[in-house]
């Protein structure tokens, strides 16, 4: 995967975007036992998204396995959905693109023979299992963001920025994955309540 150059405009709309998808986490999270800061407590960048990536992450997951294994190769046909990826290949896309988000300084040539690993996958277990350790990685570059980095130009961007953008991409493609399996009569994990 090649890195690309982001304006400022952009990363500071998505990280806008990610804080207001961050805020309901922070009350489901007390709602589930953890307390929620009080007003006006300084949380750290690395608690902060890593909220947010934990209940992203939640919901791949469970969507991802939610799906049954035979439904991995459906990709919707009825209406502009020429050439779409299918469910499967939209989980390996996830797991794929949090290594170019969240994979830091990573070698353009690991990088490359990790994405042709991933998309070389073929059984739901094989895909799952590489969705939740991208997620790890994701996870380790999310706790290492920090008030004194986050927003430090690097090669690749600033760590709040590609952090904000990973998660707003992983949110399209959640997003797409929910009408798969509602067109194949799963409710997503993450809407059937408690």
């Amino acid at each position: 995967m090649v890195r690309f150059d982001v304006s400022p405009r952009l990363i500071a709309a998505s990280v806008l975007g990610c804080c207001l998808m961050a805020a309901p986490l922070y009350s489901a999270h007390a709602q589930m036992g953890d307390p929620k800061p009080a007003v006006g407590t300084k949380v750290s960048p690395a608690d902060s998204y890593g909220k947010l990536m934990a209940g992203m992450e939640k919901e791949f997951v469970d969507l991802a396995e939610a799906m049954p294994e035979d439904k991995y190769s459906f990709a919707p046909t009825a209406g502009e959905f020429k050439g779409v990826r299918t469910f499967g290949d939209q989980v390996k896309h996830i797991a794929e693109a949090n290594y170019y988000f969240f994979g830091g300084d990573m070698s353009e040539a690991d990088m490359k023979a990790k994405s042709d690993k991933i998309l070389a996958l073929k059984s739901k277990a094989e895909i799952v299992a590489a969705l939740k350790e991208s997620f790890g990685v994701a996870n380790k570059y999310i706790a290492a963001i920090t008030d004194a980095n986050d927003f430090v130009m690097t090669a690749h961007g600033t760590p709040g920025g590609q952090a904000a953008l990973g998660m707003a991409h992983m949110m399209d493609h959640y997003g797409q994955m929910v009408v798969y399996a509602r067109m194949n009569g799963i409710v997503p994990p993450a809407s059937r309540g408690n």
